[in-house]
């Protein structure tokens, strides 16, 4: 591996913190406020990316934060290809993706700042995330691969805690793991020019996935700050509904599909369809044995049936 240093440009700051915003008004500035109370010692600069919303929010951002560097779309370009946007003008030393749904805790910031520093061969660097009652939430996630998708990822977890390291065990230092959650990361801007920036053809989900394997590729590496917490309101910046969930497989297949041979893909797409088919069967039964009378139950049926009708009209 080699030695990666030196660099930190001429009049180039810290750390520049991009959001993407889409019609969450009140989380962003929420989100902005936690900004400007926990960093400190840093120089760093703001970045909005809006995506076309028309709730109020960049009247809001003109209003109580005119020192933002705002990039206003015309239309809902998705995650990826608006973080390439800020990434295009962006001064610092690194970047420091927030969801607009994540509230920043004091030294967070200057503890994943502090560790890729100390660490030139760290491209990716996350904290904890943390649930709005102070649990912690899944932040870290392993590449897909035929063994998690045929297995549940709980039980490769508990057996194999080592590989498969996730929120059930307390850890005290700092560990390389596959990829980060997108919803807070910070990511090294020379790893960035080294590698290449998202690749938008995902437009919400797998980007930090896809972009983890990439650099991975070129020797770089991601780690996970146990220490470093941010609060995360998940889900509040992209909703939970059936588009969502359609977009997650969709990206899932994207992200097989560029990774792995042909042979690969069809294969685990093939587990793929099977556990959702199975988890429809589940469900329906489910649903006949309370006689449709538990809601839950209902809604996981028609949740798995529309994923599975999505499956046969895909390309």
């Amino acid at each position: 591996m080699k030695e990666r240093d030196g660099d930190k440009q001429p009049n180039q700051i810290d750390v520049s913190i991009v959001i993407v915003n889409w019609n969450t008004k009140d989380l962003l500035k929420n989100c902005l406020n936690s900004v400007y109370q926990t960093i400190n010692n840093l120089t760093f600069e703001i970045i909005v990316v809006d995506n076309a919303s028309s709730d109020g929010s960049l009247e809001m951002l003109e209003r109580d934060f005119p020192q933002a560097i705002r990039i206003c779309n015309q239309e809902n370009k998705g995650f990826g290809a608006a973080n390439n946007q800020a990434f295009a003008v962006m001064k610092g030393k690194y970047a420091l993706l927030l969801n607009t749904d994540a509230l920043l805790t004091p030294k967070a910031v200057n503890k994943l700042w502090t560790f890729c520093e100390a660490n030139n061969q760290a491209a990716i660097v996350c904290g904890q995330l943390l649930n709005a009652d102070g649990s912690k939430q899944n932040s870290i996630a392993s590449f897909p691969n035929l063994l998690t998708l045929a297995t549940n990822t709980s039980l490769l977890e508990y057996l194999f805690p080592n590989k498969f390291p996730s929120k059930r065990y307390e850890r005290e230092r700092p560990i390389e793991v596959d990829s980060a959650v997108g919803a807070c990361m910070m990511i090294r801007k020379k790893a960035l020019d080294e590698t290449g920036v998202f690749d938008e053809r995902y437009f919400f989900f797998f980007e930090e996935t896809d972009l983890a394997y990439a650099m991975k590729q070129a020797d770089w590496k991601t780690y996970h700050i146990p220490d470093a917490y941010i609060y995360h309101l998940q889900g509040q910046s992209i909703g939970n509904n059936i588009r969502s969930r359609i977009e997650f497989y969709r990206s899932r297949y994207q992200f097989l599909r560029k990774w792995h041979s042909r042979a690969y893909y069809i294969c685990a797409s093939g587990i793929i369809f099977i556990r959702l088919f199975v988890n429809w069967v589940s469900a329906g039964i489910a649903s006949a044995v309370t006689l449709g009378l538990v809601k839950k139950n209902r809604q996981k049926f028609a949740v798995y049936f529309r994923l599975i009708f999505w499956h046969f009209r895909r390309d």
